[in-house]
């Protein structure tokens, strides 16, 4: 399929997906009629529906609108998570509509714009996110993809004119591949989904795929230490883009930026970690290339308050701290503990930590024990199986028994208040890319009210 100009109507087959509920977002807002299947309600749904955009939760075929139906050019749009027994999509699949993935039709909105792209494992959704509001605030005819829900805009779409798109580019199920990249980055290359890839050689090759798609009139970012040809990006290093003379003052970075052509000073910036820091600086290497004028992406930085679940304070005084973070993969929490220490010096930490998949925690077994084992305290929830099916032999109490720390539980949902009441920890970090981020929202609000 090349054009969905002549589309009247868009359904989509798990709406309430974060990549998926942008696209709906987007289409609505191009006058194009909008709606679509998710397995359960959420706070992502419930917004939609306050869009306008209709939401079903019964996977049946007399639960989809009748438009959809009755229009034979309707497109329909699914992800890869759902179940191919799944009643709606068996129905268009084997009937004469045009289905295609979600990847294919972010591919077709990048395909005729202006598009700069961020990719990896790690660090994409709030590069993302800087990027997209370091280009607004320069006054850039912008359109955002976001793979989570910006603080600013409370959404995962930024709709500041249709010139220019900037798009997570994701690397689960090779869908990125789909993208047209004018300006791109790569900020890690990780090992991880591997439920998809099978080796961390294959998912290589895909992220050396997404780099060839970048034209030769293009630019690659990648970071420092990859084995991928592009301009670096670093931190107090021989990178092309690096951040030098870095301080931390009233819980923010303050660094100067040496670029190939400049140096900038006296950068402010408030989200914490260094993992955080970098996905600054790739942000700032691609405003600047993109041409967007100094001064103003100086003061776009200093205004930027994040991506919720992305180390978001979610109580933040000085006896007590709560911290709700999308953390995942052992990477990312060890970048977590890493800005945690920097941030909270001399503190006890007690990480409640959700493993999100089977096959993740199986993979990855080890790495999680070792950065978990480095809290005063843990405590792990049970899997969240998303996608996946019980795998034996995979629970969060064989994980449990691979941390080498004597402090540590597993512990239901609803034990975690008295947990976090009883602790003598003074910072405490939810982690985890399940429902973890529902219980965080539950905590702040229970020691709200005593307060």
């Amino acid at each position: 399929m090349n054009n969905i100009d002549h589309i009247e109507n868009i359904y989509f087959i798990g709406i309430g997906g974060i990549g998926m509920s942008a696209l709906a977002r987007f289409f609505k807002s191009q006058g194009k009629n909008v709606a679509g299947y998710d397995k359960t309600a959420t706070e992502l749904t419930k917004a939609l529906v306050a869009e306008d955009i209709p939401v079903i939760y019964r996977d049946a075929v007399d639960a989809v609108p009748g438009e959809f139906l009755e229009d034979k050019e309707s497109l329909i749009v699914y992800t890869p998570a759902v179940p191919k027994d799944h009643h709606q999509f068996e129905f268009f699949m084997n009937q004469d509509y045009v289905v295609i993935k979600r990847a294919a039709l972010l591919g077709l909105v990048t395909r005729d714009r202006f598009t700069l792209a961020v990719a990896g494992t790690h660090g994409k959704t709030t590069t993302t996110a800087i990027l997209a509001h370091l280009l607004k605030e320069s006054n850039a005819e912008v359109t955002a993809f976001l793979g989570g829900i910006s603080e600013e805009l409370n959404s995962n779409l930024m709709l500041n004119g249709d010139k220019v798109v900037v798009v997570e580019a994701d690397e689960f199920d090779r869908s990125f591949l789909h993208l047209s990249p004018n300006i791109a980055a790569i900020t890690s290359m990780d090992a991880d989904h591997l439920d998809i890839y099978g080796v961390e050689e294959h998912l290589q090759a895909s992220f050396r795929s997404f780099a060839g798609l970048v034209p030769k009139d293009g630019k690659l970012f990648v970071k420092n230490g990859l084995p991928l040809d592009g301009i670096t990006i670093g931190i107090e290093d021989d990178s092309d883009f690096t951040a030098v003379n870095i301080k931390v003052e009233n819980g923010a970075y303050r660094f100067d930026l040496e670029t190939p052509n400049e140096v900038i000073k006296d950068l402010q910036f408030y989200l914490p970690g260094k993992h955080n820091l970098l996905n600054a600086i790739t942000a700032l290497a691609m405003a600047i290339t993109f041409g967007s004028p100094t001064e103003d992406i100086a003061r776009a930085l200093y205004s930027f308050k994040g991506v919720k679940r992305r180390f978001t304070y979610k109580i933040k005084s000085e006896n007590f701290v709560l911290i709700d973070d999308y953390a995942h993969h052992p990477a990312e929490i060890a970048a977590v503990y890493q800005a945690v220490r920097e941030m909270h010096p001399g503190k006890k930490v007690l990480a409640i930590f959700q493993p999100h998949l089977y096959s993740r925690t199986r993979d990855f077994s080890d790495e999680f024990a070792a950065n978990l084992s480095k809290f005063e305290e843990v405590v792990l929830l049970d899997i969240y199986p998303a996608r996946e099916k019980p795998i034996q032999g995979i629970t969060s109490e064989w994980l449990l028994e691979k941390i080498d720390n004597e402090k540590k539980a597993l512990l239901a949902k609803e034990e975690l208040y008295d947990k976090i009441k009883h602790s003598s920890a003074e910072v405490v970090v939810l982690m985890g890319a399940g429902d973890i981020g529902v219980e965080a929202e539950k905590l702040t609000k229970k020691f709200a009210d005593e307060s």
